[in-house]
Protein backbone atom coordinates (compact mmCIF):
# COMPACT_ATOMS: atom_id res chain seq x y z
CA UNK A 1 0.00 0.00 0.00
CA UNK A 2 1.27 3.36 -0.77
CA UNK A 3 1.83 6.27 1.42
CA UNK A 4 -0.76 9.10 0.49
CA UNK A 5 0.53 12.68 0.40
CA UNK A 6 -0.74 16.11 0.16
CA UNK A 7 1.15 18.63 -0.57
CA UNK A 8 0.81 22.77 0.86
CA UNK A 9 3.66 25.40 -0.22
CA UNK A 10 3.41 28.87 -1.93
CA UNK A 11 6.41 28.73 -3.22
CA UNK A 12 5.60 27.33 -6.69
CA UNK A 13 9.51 25.89 -7.62
CA UNK A 14 9.80 24.21 -4.47
CA UNK A 15 6.20 22.92 -4.60
CA UNK A 16 6.96 21.50 -8.17
CA UNK A 17 10.13 20.04 -6.97
CA UNK A 18 8.36 18.73 -4.26
CA UNK A 19 5.71 16.79 -6.70
CA UNK A 20 8.14 15.56 -8.65
CA UNK A 21 10.06 13.77 -5.80
CA UNK A 22 6.81 12.20 -4.71
CA UNK A 23 5.67 10.57 -7.75
CA UNK A 24 9.24 9.69 -9.00
CA UNK A 25 9.45 7.67 -5.32
CA UNK A 26 8.02 4.15 -5.33
CA UNK A 27 5.71 3.46 -2.98
CA UNK A 28 4.28 7.18 -2.47
CA UNK A 29 1.46 8.69 -4.29
CA UNK A 30 0.78 11.90 -4.53
CA UNK A 31 -2.97 12.59 -3.96
CA UNK A 32 -3.35 16.77 -4.16
CA UNK A 33 -1.30 20.22 -4.16
CA UNK A 34 -2.21 23.06 -3.09
CA UNK A 35 -0.81 26.68 -2.90
CA UNK A 36 -2.03 28.45 0.09
CA UNK A 37 -3.87 26.71 3.24
CA UNK A 38 -7.25 28.20 2.52
CA UNK A 39 -7.36 26.42 -0.69
CA UNK A 40 -6.44 23.13 1.28
CA UNK A 41 -8.99 24.09 3.85
CA UNK A 42 -11.56 24.22 1.27
CA UNK A 43 -11.08 21.19 -0.57
CA UNK A 44 -8.85 18.87 1.22
CA UNK A 45 -11.73 16.28 1.19
CA UNK A 46 -9.44 12.87 0.57
CA UNK A 47 -7.65 12.51 4.08
CA UNK A 48 -4.20 12.09 3.09
CA UNK A 49 -1.54 9.37 5.29
CA UNK A 50 1.26 12.92 5.32
CA UNK A 51 0.42 16.68 4.14
CA UNK A 52 3.76 18.40 3.51
CA UNK A 53 3.53 21.93 4.70
CA UNK A 54 5.05 25.00 5.07
CA UNK A 55 4.84 27.47 8.09
CA UNK A 56 4.85 31.11 6.27
CA UNK A 57 2.33 31.49 4.52
CA UNK A 58 0.15 34.64 2.80
CA UNK A 59 -3.29 33.98 4.52
CA UNK A 60 -3.47 30.87 7.37
CA UNK A 61 -0.64 29.91 7.94
CA UNK A 62 0.82 26.45 7.83
CA UNK A 63 1.02 26.29 11.86
CA UNK A 64 -2.82 27.80 11.49
CA UNK A 65 -3.81 25.64 9.25
CA UNK A 66 -2.43 22.07 11.82
CA UNK A 67 -4.19 23.33 14.49
CA UNK A 68 -7.63 23.91 13.10
CA UNK A 69 -7.28 20.23 10.96
CA UNK A 70 -6.25 18.34 13.44
CA UNK A 71 -10.01 18.13 15.52
CA UNK A 72 -11.79 15.52 13.03
CA UNK A 73 -8.57 14.40 11.14
CA UNK A 74 -6.60 12.37 13.89
CA UNK A 75 -5.20 10.05 11.64
CA UNK A 76 -3.69 12.79 9.39
CA UNK A 77 0.36 13.73 9.83
CA UNK A 78 2.13 16.76 9.52
CA UNK A 79 5.51 17.06 8.51
CA UNK A 80 6.47 20.97 8.50
CA UNK A 81 9.18 21.92 5.60
CA UNK A 82 10.49 24.79 6.18
CA UNK A 83 13.25 27.76 5.83
CA UNK A 84 12.98 28.26 9.14
CA UNK A 85 14.24 26.70 12.33
CA UNK A 86 13.99 29.29 15.20
CA UNK A 87 13.21 27.43 18.42
CA UNK A 88 9.72 29.20 18.44
CA UNK A 89 8.68 28.16 15.57
CA UNK A 90 10.21 24.90 16.16
CA UNK A 91 8.20 24.07 19.45
CA UNK A 92 5.14 25.71 17.85
CA UNK A 93 4.59 23.36 14.98
CA UNK A 94 4.87 20.81 17.57
CA UNK A 95 2.30 22.37 19.78
CA UNK A 96 -0.28 23.20 17.26
CA UNK A 97 0.09 19.21 15.91
CA UNK A 98 3.31 19.01 13.60
CA UNK A 99 4.84 15.47 14.28
CA UNK A 100 8.36 16.23 12.25
CA UNK A 101 10.28 19.39 11.32
CA UNK A 102 12.99 19.44 8.47
CA UNK A 103 14.47 22.03 6.68
CA UNK A 104 13.89 23.34 2.79
CA UNK A 105 17.87 22.73 2.25
CA UNK A 106 16.88 18.65 3.25
CA UNK A 107 18.05 16.68 -0.26
CA UNK A 108 15.63 14.24 -1.71
CA UNK A 109 17.19 11.04 0.10
CA UNK A 110 16.42 13.08 3.58
CA UNK A 111 12.84 14.21 2.47
CA UNK A 112 12.10 10.48 1.54
CA UNK A 113 13.54 9.10 4.29
CA UNK A 114 11.58 11.79 7.24
CA UNK A 115 8.26 10.86 5.02
CA UNK A 116 8.68 7.19 5.39
CA UNK A 117 9.99 7.63 9.43
CA UNK A 118 6.75 9.42 10.24
CA UNK A 119 4.44 7.41 8.14
CA UNK A 120 6.19 4.33 10.49
CA UNK A 121 6.07 5.67 13.68
CA UNK A 122 8.62 8.07 13.94
CA UNK A 123 9.13 11.93 14.55
CA UNK A 124 11.40 13.27 11.68
CA UNK A 125 13.93 16.50 12.49
CA UNK A 126 16.37 18.14 9.97
CA UNK A 127 19.91 17.31 12.04
CA UNK A 128 19.81 20.60 12.44
CA UNK A 129 16.25 20.80 13.99
CA UNK A 130 17.01 17.66 16.52
CA UNK A 131 20.16 19.89 17.90
CA UNK A 132 17.75 22.42 18.71
CA UNK A 133 15.67 20.39 20.59
CA UNK A 134 18.14 18.76 22.40
CA UNK A 135 19.82 21.95 23.39
CA UNK A 136 16.20 23.09 24.88
CA UNK A 137 16.51 20.46 27.44
CA UNK A 138 20.40 21.13 28.20
CA UNK A 139 19.17 24.83 29.10
CA UNK A 140 16.67 23.28 31.36
CA UNK A 141 17.23 23.70 35.17
CA UNK A 142 13.72 24.08 36.23
CA UNK A 143 11.96 22.01 38.24
CA UNK A 144 10.73 19.70 35.27
CA UNK A 145 13.82 18.60 34.27
CA UNK A 146 14.91 17.80 38.03
CA UNK A 147 12.10 15.46 37.85
CA UNK A 148 13.67 12.90 35.99
CA UNK A 149 16.38 10.36 36.25
CA UNK A 150 19.22 10.63 33.41
CA UNK A 151 18.07 7.49 31.73
CA UNK A 152 14.74 9.10 31.54
CA UNK A 153 16.01 12.44 30.19
CA UNK A 154 18.54 10.02 27.82
CA UNK A 155 15.70 8.48 26.35
CA UNK A 156 13.04 11.77 25.79
CA UNK A 157 16.39 13.48 24.26
CA UNK A 158 16.24 10.07 21.91
CA UNK A 159 12.77 10.61 21.09
CA UNK A 160 12.80 14.26 20.24
CA UNK A 161 15.53 13.24 17.50
CA UNK A 162 12.84 11.00 15.79
CA UNK A 163 14.02 7.48 16.75
CA UNK A 164 11.40 4.71 17.21
CA UNK A 165 11.26 2.48 20.16
CA UNK A 166 12.98 -0.20 19.32
CA UNK A 167 16.06 2.15 17.91
CA UNK A 168 16.27 3.62 21.27
CA UNK A 169 16.16 0.17 22.47
CA UNK A 170 19.04 -1.15 20.61
CA UNK A 171 21.21 2.35 21.14
CA UNK A 172 21.04 2.09 24.71
CA UNK A 173 21.32 -1.38 24.90
CA UNK A 174 17.84 -2.51 26.34
CA UNK A 175 14.87 -3.82 26.00
CA UNK A 176 11.77 -2.10 23.62
CA UNK A 177 9.83 -2.72 27.05
CA UNK A 178 12.23 -1.22 28.92
CA UNK A 179 11.91 2.06 26.77
CA UNK A 180 8.65 2.43 26.55
CA UNK A 181 8.03 1.84 30.49
CA UNK A 182 10.55 4.98 31.27
CA UNK A 183 8.52 7.10 28.64
CA UNK A 184 5.29 6.18 30.72
CA UNK A 185 7.20 7.47 33.45
CA UNK A 186 8.03 10.72 31.98
CA UNK A 187 4.29 10.90 30.80
CA UNK A 188 3.30 10.62 34.32
CA UNK A 189 5.88 12.89 35.66
CA UNK A 190 5.12 15.42 33.64
CA UNK A 191 1.38 15.31 33.67
CA UNK A 192 1.39 14.57 30.02
CA UNK A 193 -0.31 12.25 27.16
CA UNK A 194 2.69 11.89 24.43
CA UNK A 195 6.00 12.78 23.56
CA UNK A 196 5.06 16.00 21.93
CA UNK A 197 2.88 17.30 24.95
CA UNK A 198 6.53 16.36 26.85
CA UNK A 199 8.64 18.66 24.54
CA UNK A 200 6.47 21.21 24.89
CA UNK A 201 6.51 20.70 28.44
CA UNK A 202 10.29 21.15 28.95
CA UNK A 203 10.31 24.33 27.02
CA UNK A 204 7.55 25.84 28.72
Amino acid sequence: MNITISVIEDNKSFRESLVQLIRSTEGLELMAVYSNAEEAMALLQHKPDIVIIDIIMPGISGLEFIKKMKTGNETIQYLVCSGYGDDDKIFLALQCGASGFILKNSNSAEIIRAIKELYYGGAPMSPYIARRVINSFQKQNDANGDLLTDREREIIELAAQGLMYKEIASQLRITHETVKSHLKNVYQKLHVQNKIEAINKFKS
